[in-house]
């Protein structure tokens, strides 16, 4: 495998002053306090003419988002050409034009409501290809690289540690963070994870995918589709996502914190080349 490319990094930025706001209140005691919060608002998205969904974010990277959610929905196909992303951040809507003419009435009448926070919605058949998916079988996890990742994620400047009430996924190449995004919905970070691939052309093939949230089946659905081959958390499992997971041949991999880790699927590849001592969470 190659050596990631350090410059392909695109990390949170807490001090953009559109993704949070500052909000009176009191504390336990009584006394009077100022509590950094993030927004939310609506983006609503468009492929051509037609509208898709209403999206609540925190506004940022609205083009990564809105193609993102195309890619992971199966409404863009891999040869389609974009010829325009447009973005109204007054009116809250991003458009994404394509040469090819597309008319997805059917398909929007089927709604799947997912685990998700901020109501995660997915359209016509989270299935669809899912069983064809063939994985890269020669990716593997180094333990430190597992352990030097979730060190370097939680030392980056992010949202969840000014304002919390926020969710982050980060693609990462052996070690290092290349993607990370945040969002008041994991399902939406992830979008943005796959808009941002699209639009830099990066591999997914020798990629993890890192993410605070629960490892659910829409994790797991989204994480395959992407052709991401392994999937970490410092959260816990569903069972149908361990189900899913399994019979996608994705390493899943949960409860990473520190030193510690557990994986319910995929565990080939892992290379256990940095052993802990027994008790320790170092």
């Amino acid at each position: 495998m190659t050596e990631p490319n350090p410059r392909i990094s695109v990390f949170p930025n807490p001090d953009d002053p559109r993704l949070t706001a500052i909000v009176g209140g009191i504390d336990q005691t009584g006394a009077p306090v100022r509590a950094r919060v993030v927004t939310e608002r609506p983006l609503t998205l468009f492929l051509n003419a037609q509208e898709i969904v209403t999206l609540m974010t925190i506004g940022d990277h609205p083009e990564a988002l809105g193609l993102g959610f195309l890619l992971n929905q199966h409404m863009l196909r891999a040869g389609d050409v974009i010829t325009g992303v447009d973005v109204d951040g007054d009116l809250g809507v991003v458009v994404v034009r394509t040469e090819r003419q597309t008319d997805y009435e059917e398909k929007l009448k089927k709604k799947t409501r997912t685990s998700g926070c901020a109501q995660g919605t997915v359209f016509g058949d989270m299935m669809d290809g899912f069983d064809e998916i063939e994985l890269e079988a020669s990716a593997i996890l180094r333990t430190s690289w597992l352990y030097g990742l979730t060190k370097k994620i939680n030392q980056i400047p992010s949202l969840y540690l000014s304002a919390g009430a926020i969710h982050g996924c980060v693609l990462c190449c052996r070690d290092a963070p290349l993607l990370y995004m945040e969002d008041v919905g994991r399902h939406n970070a992830v979008d943005k994870i796959a808009g941002l691939m699209y639009q830099r052309t990066i591999t997914p093939e020798d990629k993890i995918l890192y993410t605070t949230g629960r490892l659910t089946s829409e994790m797991v659905i989204k994480t395959v589709q992407m052709r991401i081959p392994i999937l970490v958390s410092r959260s816990g499992f569903t069972a149908w996502g361990v189900e899913l997971a399994q019979k996608a041949g994705l390493t899943l991999i949960g409860r990473a914190r520190g030193h510690r880790f557990v994986a319910l699927a995929g565990a080939a590849r892992l290379v256990f080349d940095e052993q802990v001592k027994m008790g320790g969470d170092a």
